[in-house]
């Protein structure tokens, strides 16, 4: 369980301070998956940020299983993140000296994962494994970092608009691999996105706006990524 207490986030100095986060209060089971929706500008990549340990809160509890992260300091949250962490952001993240098949293997190698390249084949990337970032187009370098993320095999999984550099087809394929897996796999899923049709994929649908959250839906009867629209 994942629960977010009162948490408040700032950027800027007294004098030109903008507040973020507005007290957000919020509760994630083990095994969910969760959307957080909103406009440019609610705090969705802020909130899955500080939710994530990638940054601190100026004010508030982040508990995982009554742990809080926000009382680790830079080591321990390093350390917290490397073993129960994933990332799937809209930017790569590749190293750009490493071909797919090395890239890859820097999540797998974590937890010694020798099965990850049957993850590189379910993105549909067998056929690049030697290939460098460079030689990528846009999509196929967003593959790569989610199958790295995958190979990890993390409790919790972070997505921010994780179809962004996707085609349909594509996007519907990796959409549904990742759902799939995390059945197999029961990790939970945190996403943010624009796409409302995406968010009927999910468990929990939280819609948050002005650094508030607004609006928590349960979904009875999620939908496989080839039944929602586009």
């Amino acid at each position: 369980m994942i629960k977010v207490i009162d948490l408040h986030k700032s950027y800027g100095d007294k004098n030109n301070k903008v507040e973020v986060l507005r007290g957000i209060d919020l509760e994630i089971k083990d095994g969910d998956f969760t959307v957080i929706l909103g406009p440019s500008g609610s705090g969705k990549s802020t909130l899955l940020n500080v939710i994530s340990g990638l940054e601190k809160t100026d004010k508030g509890k982040v508990l995982y299983n009554d742990s809080d992260i926000t009382k680790l300091n830079d080591k321990e949250l390093t350390e917290f993140r490397k073993n129960n962490i994933g990332f799937i952001f809209q930017q790569y993240y590749l190293l750009q000296n490493l071909n797919v098949d090395k890239n890859v293997r820097m999540g797998a190698d974590l937890i010694s994962n020798k099965d990850y390249k049957d993850i590189i084949k379910a993105v549909g990337l067998e056929n690049k494994l030697n290939k460098y970032p460079s030689e990528l187009s846009g999509g196929e370098q967003q593959r790569v970092a989610i199958a790295r993320a995958l190979s990890k095999k993390s409790k919790v999984l972070f997505l921010d608009e994780p179809t962004g550099a996707l085609d349909e087809e594509t996007g519907r394929s990796i959409l549904d691999y990742i759902v799939k897996l995390q059945k197999e796999e029961k990790f939970t899923i945190i996403m943010i996105t624009h796409n409302e049709n995406i968010a009927e994929m999910a468990n929990t649908i939280v819609r948050i706006n002005s650094g508030k959250v607004v609006d928590i839906k349960n979904n009875k009867n999620p939908k496989s990524a080839y039944e929602i629209g586009w």
